[in-house]
């Protein structure tokens, strides 16, 4: 038996290499780099982390038989031409027909492959279906309530079969706009030794990045140092840093953006966990152990976190799984656009967006506020075909993988479907300035709709809720919002469309 082990499974903790010392496979292979233009972190990332994993196998008696090919099929197909009729196991592939696809591949190839389950989330399926189909008694998804069965389900934060503290969800703490005058540590950074140097040279030779829109295009990001874990062990030196430092201001400050801060207090440990060099039970389970630990660490962080990677992160997966292949393509609202090219470049003259896009030019990576309520917002409002918008997070974000942004944009962030969530994610300037700091350095003025540099998000926001009016009014949580665009006239509304049209003109010739 050998254990095929793909990019984002890299543990020897869980699945079928917790168990003895088995013979295994990896395919690092080149085609998938070039289906987008993948930030070069990402790659770096991904190429890093999995060469780093095949020399920790080796070193603890493991044969690894690495191949470097262009396809994933090469790969395999070459493994068994040298080693015929070999079986292999692998766990299942949270991508929508993984494993279908394995399975083709390697039957093509002359061998066999056992799909065991996949350790590396909290949730089963079984448990999941079991759990919605039959104790949830409900037709829609619904998160808080999917969270609290996990909470009484894992133990976190209970007091017997109650919440600690009374309430199950502390979100109304965690909203509090960050001092521009607070000082937030530095996160770490993980200087890349001889392994990441080699991969980082080879991205860059290998792949140019180049993106295409109306024939305009070339390469996007503007990458500073290389900096994210890499290995579990530093995986693991993150995780304590985060819990040293940051933990006890992510609550308060989950929901804040700031200016030129792009890590605040957040955990920044998500690339990590998505590749497997950390479980998410294991990163829980010791910001739960830090909390008890200290008088600092007040429960809003701690539920605020418990509640990102027990409850949301498990809940993208299992929604993911059981609405694809029709969410990846869902458009709800009929949203016609393409996306601006200022999500490449980052030039507008929109302060927030140039920040937060030149954040992911450099890293590949902002929290998830800027994430949902900038990004997001725009494309929502300005109408950008989901699809479209879904294909630049996961090309963009270094912790992005399709079931992750697949449910998380499209579901929450432009309301391609409303499977997921009640109400579309959007939002004026008046959200924005309250949140954030961006808005008394930008040269859009945050208090005007229309006229000469209104602020593009209010009448985006305005024009988004009158061309939905007949499906949006009846809204429960967004109708209300409606009473507002009544006492407009239809001159004022007149103008609103007016200059969301004149906005989607400027943002089409880059002049936003």
């Amino acid at each position: 038996m050998t254990v095929l082990v793909l990019g984002d499974q890299l543990t020897r903790r869980h699945g079928p290499l917790s168990e003895g010392s088995p013979d295994v496979l990896m395919v690092e292979a080149t085609a998938f780099a070039t289906r987008h233009a993948y930030h070069p972190h990402k790659l770096t990332l991904v190429f890093s982390a999995m060469r780093h994993f095949r020399d920790e196998l080796r070193d603890t008696g493991h044969s690894v038989d690495y191949r470097q090919t262009e396809t994933f099929a090469e790969g395999v197909e070459t493994h068994l031409a040298d080693h015929p009729g070999d079986e292999l196991v692998v766990m299942d592939p949270p991508s929508h027909r993984g494993a279908e696809r394995l399975h083709d591949v390697v039957e093509s190839a002359g061998g066999s492959l056992d799909v065991v389950q996949n350790d590396l989330f909290l949730v089963t399926p079984a448990a999941f279906d079991d759990w919605f189909d039959g104790e949830s008694g409900d037709s829609d998804y619904t998160h808080e309530e999917f969270y609290r069965w996990q909470r009484r389900e894992t133990g976190y934060l209970m007091d017997g079969d109650d919440p600690e503290g009374g309430e199950w969800n502390l979100d109304d703490q965690n909203q509090e706009s960050a001092d521009p005058e607070r000082a937030f540590p530095d996160p770490p950074r993980y200087d890349p030794d001889e392994t990441t140097r080699e991969v980082l040279d080879w991205v860059e030779d290998t792949f140019d990045g180049s993106y295409d829109t109306d024939e305009k295009g070339g390469a996007w990001a503007d990458p500073e140092p290389f900096c994210w874990p890499v290995t579990r062990e530093q995986a693991l030196d993150a995780l304590a840093d985060f819990c040293e430092h940051r933990l006890a201001g992510f609550g308060p400050y989950q929901d804040a953006m700031l200016d030129g801060e792009w890590s605040l207090d957040h955990l920044l440990l998500s690339p990590a966990i998505n590749l497997g060099l950390l479980h998410p039970r294991e990163v829980v389970e010791r910001a739960i152990e830090t909390s008890r630990g200290r008088d600092d660490v007040p429960l809003n962080s701690i539920e605020g976190f418990v509640r990102q990677l027990v409850g949301w992160r498990e809940f993208m997966r299992q929604t993911y799984r059981r609405e694809m292949p029709e969410l990846a393509t869902a458009n709800l609202l009929d949203a016609p656009h393409d996306l601006p090219e200022f999500y490449w470049t980052g030039e507008t003259d929109m302060h927030c967006l140039s920040d937060v896009v030149e954040s992911v030019r450099k890293r590949g990576y902002t929290h998830h506020i800027p994430r949902l309520m900038l990004l997001s917002n725009f494309a929502l409002t300005y109408g950008v075909e989901p699809t479209r918008i879904n294909e630049w997070f996961h090309a963009a974000y270094v912790d992005a993988f399709h079931w992750v942004t697949t449910p998380n944009v499209i579901g929450m962030g432009v309301f391609g479907t409303d499977v997921l969530t009640t109400k579309p994610y959007a939002a004026s300037a008046n959200y924005i300035d309250g949140m954030s700091d961006y808005c008394s350095g930008c040269e859009y003025a945050k208090t005007k709709t229309t006229g000469e540099n209104a602020c593009p998000f209010n009448a985006l926001y305005w024009d988004f809720l009158g061309r939905h009016e007949e499906s949006l009014r009846s809204n429960d949580r967004i109708g209300p919002v409606y009473g507002h665009w009544d006492r407009k006239d239809d001159e004022e509304r007149e103008e609103i469309h007016d200059r969301a049209d004149e906005i989607r003109t400027l943002a089409e010739s880059g002049d936003l």
